[in-house]
């Protein structure tokens, strides 16, 4: 069945729907009504307007071609599973929580407190402004991401980054089982707290970066304005630029072609600082 050029504004409008094709509709109107889709399974929405509060929740099978979510959206979709969102503009605060398999592409997301404890989410050609950007998921796989905030990444395991484009500050604080690939990343004190993250022919730029990490690696990476890293770290880094300083790193090894502080005020600081321009 499809529904075609019309507008909802009651409470729970289409809720319960099952196979149900929405086209070039609009959520919107004096009564104000909430939870459009909610409990519903194969739906496809395309190209809709949606400027009222919680449309999709408890979803299954979903798919979301084009359309927007206005600042009015609020907590779009929480509690799917298996949701596809193409070319869709996402503006409301906490648009995708508690979720699990998850594609995300070709996709514009200005939303504070996106993505909160999400399983398995691929995301691909997408420009997110956010806050606290995806804390507590796991499994997530980006390609191409631009992603302008702070306090992303917070407490996400298990997730691979490459060719994005990060300006966030706090980035990955206590990121487990992680791999970031030929990304672009700026932002202050990055990654603190990670275990067993792998940075890979990145560019990195920011203060105090990577501070009481547990099996850190960096592989070919550069890192500008870098003072007072690896802080009581353990790690194996081999930067290609200068450090302005490290400091206390705990053990390993940093390879880098200068450093023009290495302050040792701590008698458990015993990683090895290599000078190989």
């Amino acid at each position: 069945m499809t529904i075609q050029d019309q507008q909802f504004d009651q409470e729970r409008a289409l809720y319960g729907s099952s196979g149900l094709t929405v086209k070039n509709c609009r959520f919107d109107g004096p009564a104000d009504g909430e939870s459009a889709f909610k409990e519903s399974s194969g739906v496809t929405a395309v190209d809709n307007y949606y400027n009222l509060r919680y449309p999709f929740w408890h979803n299954k099978n979903l798919k979301v071609q084009g359309g927007q979510m206005t600042q009015n959206c609020r907590a779009a979709l929480w509690y799917c599973d298996g949701v596809q969102i193409n070319g869709l503009e996402m503006f409301g605060i906490k648009a995708l929580r508690e979720c699990k398999n998850v594609q995300i592409n070709g996709s514009k997301i200005d939303s504070p407190e996106f993505g909160w404890s999400v399983d398995k989410i691929a995301m691909k050609d997408v420009f997110a402004q956010s806050e606290y950007f995806m804390m507590r998921s796991g499994r997530l796989d980006f390609k191409n991401v631009s992603l302008k905030g702070k306090y992303s990444f917070q407490y996400i395991k298990n997730s691979r980054f490459e060719s994005c484009d990060f300006d966030t500050k706090d980035a990955f604080w206590h990121a487990k089982n992680i791999v970031v690939k030929d990304c672009k990343i700026k932002g202050e004190y990055l990654a603190w707290y990670c275990q067993n993250a792998t940075f890979i022919n990145c560019q990195i730029s920011g203060t105090q970066p990577f501070c009481y990490c547990k099996n850190l690696r960096l592989i070919n990476c550069s890192m500008d304005g870098a003072d007072l890293a690896f802080e009581k770290s353990s790690v194996k880094a081999f930067v290609t630029s200068p450090l302005i300083s490290v400091k206390n790193p705990k053990s390993g090894l940093i390879q880098a072609p200068a450093v023009g502080q290495i302050i040792r005020d701590d008698s458990k600081s015993r990683a090895k600082i290599l000078i190989r321009p």
